[in-house]
Parts: C-alpha cells; structure tokens; sequence
C-alpha cells in the first residue's frame, strides 16, 4: 500500500496540458505538484493557433486578456509580413484554416448556421503561438498554488489501488493518490504504465522553423505543392515549413541544421534560397497512435501522451487542452468523495472519439497531399468542394470544434454540447459567471421548483437566477465545470433535472 500522501495528484509534464489541467484542478482546491524535466520552457516552434473550443475555455476561466493582447500582437505580425510580399489589403479574406493545405477562406462560410453557437468574445482569438499559451497558463497555475518543479524528471512510479508513489530525478519520492502522464508522444509515464498504444507508422518527413532566408522574394504565398512534397514561407516572418513524402527521419532527435532545412526546402520548392541563422526549429512525422483507454487505475493520460499524430490542421493543442478541462472537475470530485459511480471513466468515453476523430482527420489530410497523378487530381475535386459556401462551413465546423458532442443522455438538443455564451439582460454574459472552474445553474424563469430541486447540491452546482436575452425559450440549463450543457428545458419542467444532479454530482447532501 501506498504510505501517507504528499499530494493529490503529480502531473508529469509543464507544457500547456499539464499546466491547464494543474489550473483545473486548482480551482477546486485539490493539491497538485507539476514535474517537468526541461529547467526552461522549450522554445522550439509548435502550434500557432487554438480553435474556438480552445479560446472558449481560456475565456471561461479568465484568461482571455493575457491571450488577447498577444493575439493582437500576431495579428500585427501578420499584417505587416503580408503587406510585404504584396496582399493582406483591407479586403483580405482571413482564412478559417486548412485541410491538406487547401486553403479555405472565410468569406464562404455561414456563420449564421445554427451549429456555430455564439461564443462571445472569444470569436477573435485566433492566432497564438503555443509557447505563449504556455507561458500564461504557467503564470496562472502558480498563483492558484500548483506546485511547479522544472528540471525534474520522473524517473519510475508505483501504482496500487491506494495511490502511486512517484520517483524523481533529484533522488526525491512522492506519495500521490494520483498521477496523470502529460509528458507528449514519447511519454514515460504511457510506456511504463503499460497502456496500449494502436495506431499507424510514420510515412513522411516534415520540417518546421523559424529562421533568417534569403531568395525568398518570389516565394508564392501559402501551401505550395513542390517536388515530392509540400512547402510554406509565412504567414509569420522567418516560418518555413516542408513536407516530403520519402519516409521518416532516420534520427528524429538529432540536431536539425540550416544545411538540413535549405537543402530540404530547396529541394521541395526548386527556389535557390539560403538559410543563414536557425532560431527554432523541428522535425515531426505522420505517426499517429492513441491509447486505448485514457485511465489504468490511478494513473491517466492526456495530450499527445493519449494521442499522437502530424500537426496538420493545428489540433494537437487544441485535443489536448479539452482533455484537460474534462479531466479536472472529474479528477478533482473523485478525489473529494462526491464523484458518482463511473463519472471518472466517462473522461475517456467522451474524449477518446474526438481523439479518434483528430487522427482520422490527419490521415487523410496526408493521404491527400501526395504528388501523384491520381491524388493531384483527387485534390483538385476536394479543393473545389471546399470552395463552395457549403464546404467551406463543414470545414470551419469541424476545425472550430462547435460539432463535438458528448453523449449526455437528455431530451433538449442543446444536451451534450458546448454551451453558447449567453447574453444576460443584467449584461453579463456567460462567461463572465464560470472563472471559478465551477458547475452552474441557470434559472432563467425565477423558478422556485428548480432552486428547490437543485438545493441538495449546494456547493457542489452553484445557481445563478437570471433572465437570457440571448435565448429567451430557455428557463433553465445545467453547465458542467468543462462547460458542456448537462440539461436544459424551455417549458418550466424539471423533469430530468433531478436525474442529470445525480449523474453528475453524485447523491445530495
């Protein structure tokens, strides 16, 4: 058995998923030590953007500000690069992303359609790189109280049903109830805990870097199809990117040089460009994998610990942070004794389809930037579906993640999705009612039936009687802490209310 507790949880890894789910827990006052093996955080480039699921989840829990104002700074960036190479006029159509490399523009999209929820101010937060986020939500976990050890490495842990000890590299031991692996695709804690790990072998080569070029003048703007691969400059200052279609990297680890990158963009593109200072830069591949079950006991997976796959289409931090935001309230009323039977195993049955998904969608995404005959001709039959009104709006659904759905049993249509951002008619918003990481009532009809019903889990379900502008039918919706609808009526009926309670919050008190 496992001795008394130093803390409630170790997450193994301080990138931005251990650092959100750190966040989560905190604010329900659970304690949480973070071990991260780099002692700084790791500059090489990544993601550079977050969906609407992502931004909505920053903005719910404050966080929008501190985002914003680096968002606005890329915007800038942006602006001012494409001016330089002749577009980004005043009216350019900002893309709403890519698939394969398709660019889609956002001038087709209905955003009026039902499927796009109103997610209030976060709608305008679109570019941020990853190290950014990171950095916000390092700031943010620490003044909630998370313990943050950088340049420790977990190096072995024990795991019963009454905890897991955690071994350190600095010679220390911990005694945890739990340990979650946030440690990336390569991570210790998945191999060590045994979790299966299905999924398919790489096939591609690609680089990414931020670097100083020269000959780059004459570079089209965009993803450009090349000799055997792919290639893009921008839309940042110095980002290039390749792809070639000639089988993984013999050493993925090893040192990528400026040779490495201008010989590989060199021979995708046919431009005589020179790389003359690296400042970032990665190789990544098209492996992609997923465990088969998020928890084994008391350790759990989340991130690209859970699921790996190339970073086409930029939800690789997006999946990792909504595994966050699911895990914490579940993870945290497990630990406080309140959790209903099951409700930490429904972690992975509402996220382990949408990591599916994610990797379905990457598969094919390579798949179609091949440079054969036949794909280039399948490519010019998507790329014009896509360029329809109706293709550009699937596209952006499905990037956004506005069609994720879990599935909450419920009769109203709104069960099971993400919550819009209601618009209050005392000016708030809905938003502005979920910093603290809580779950929420709303009483839209001053009903006295459904306070009454709710009662018993005071504490647990705060209740906020207000009147929505925004969705005037409603009377009353139930908001988990990860912001998806756990009921909902426009009638005035509780039926059903007592029932989703105990589903989800356990008995009353």
């Amino acid at each position: 058995m496992i001795g008394p507790m130093n803390t409630d949880v170790v997450i193994s890894g301080g990138g931005p998923v251990g650092l959100m789910l750190a966040c989560e827990l905190r604010l329900r006052n659970v304690n949480v030590l973070v071990v991260e093996r780099l002692a700084e955080p790791d500059r090489t480039i990544k993601a550079g953007s977050v969906s609407l699921t992502t931004a909505e989840a920053f903005y719910r829990r404050g966080l929008l500000p501190a985002v914003d104002a680096v968002v606005q700074q890329n915007a800038e960036q942006i602006k001012a690069f494409l001016k330089s190479r002749g577009g980004g006029g005043p009216k350019a159509a900002m893309p709403v992303g890519h698939f394969a490399g398709i660019m889609v523009a956002s001038t087709g999209v209905h955003f009026d359609d039902p499927d796009f929820r109103d997610v209030g101010p976060a709608s305008r937060l679109v570019v941020i790189q990853q190290q950014a986020v990171e950095a916000i939500l390092g700031e943010r976990a620490a003044e909630l109280g998370a313990e943050i050890r950088r340049g420790v490495e977990l190096t072995g842990f024990d795991a019963d049903d009454g905890g897991v000890t955690v071994r350190l590299g600095d010679g220390g031991t911990v005694h945890a109830g739990w340990l979650v692996g946030c440690d990336g695709g390569r991570s210790f804690v998945r191999k060590n805990a045994g979790f299966a790990f299905p999924g398919t072998d790489p096939a591609i080569t690609g680089r990414q870097a931020l670097a100083e070029l020269t000959g780059v003048e004459a570079l089209p703007g965009g993803w450009q199809h090349g000799n055997g691969g792919l290639y893009v400059y921008g839309p940042t200052p110095g980002r290039m990117l390749t792809v070639e279609f000639d089988g993984p990297p013999e050493d993925r680890t090893a040192p990528i040089t400026a040779q490495e990158l201008e010989e590989s963009f060199r021979r995708v593109s046919g431009a005589d460009i020179r790389v003359t200072k690296v400042h970032s830069a990665t190789r990544f591949t098209d492996n992609a994998r997923q465990a088969a079950t998020y928890r084994q006991g008391r350790v759990l997976l989340a991130g690209d610990a859970a699921h790996v796959h190339s970073p086409f289409g930029g939800q690789g931090l997006n999946l990792g942070i909504g595994d966050a935001v699911n895990l914490g309230w579940k993870l945290a009323a497990t630990i406080q004794g309140w959790a209903p039977d099951g409700l930490l195993d429904t972690y992975t049955t509402e996220r382990h389809p949408i990591g599916e998904w994610v990797l379905e969608w990457t598969r094919a995404q390579v798949a179609l930037m091949r440079s054969d005959v036949r794909t280039k001709a399948l490519r010019r039959v998507v790329a014009e579906l896509l360029h329809t009104d109706d293709g550009a709006t699937h596209l952006a659904k499905k990037l956004s993640g506005v069609l994720h759905r879990y599935p909450i049993d419920g009769e109203h249509d709104l069960t099971g999705r993400g919550a819009p951002d209601f618009a209050f008619a005392d000016g708030t918003r809905l938003g502005d009612h979920l910093h603290d990481g809580g779950a929420l009532l709303l009483d839209l009809a001053e009903s006295a039936e459904l306070r009454e019903t709710a009662s018993g889990w005071a504490g647990r379900v705060g209740t906020l009687t207000v009147k929505c502008v925004s969705e005037p039918g409603l009377t009353g919706v139930l908001i988990r802490p990860d912001g998806y609808i756990a009921w909902a009526s426009e009638d005035g009926s509780v039926a059903g209310l007592d029932a989703a309670l105990r589903r989800w919050f356990g008995e009353p008190a």
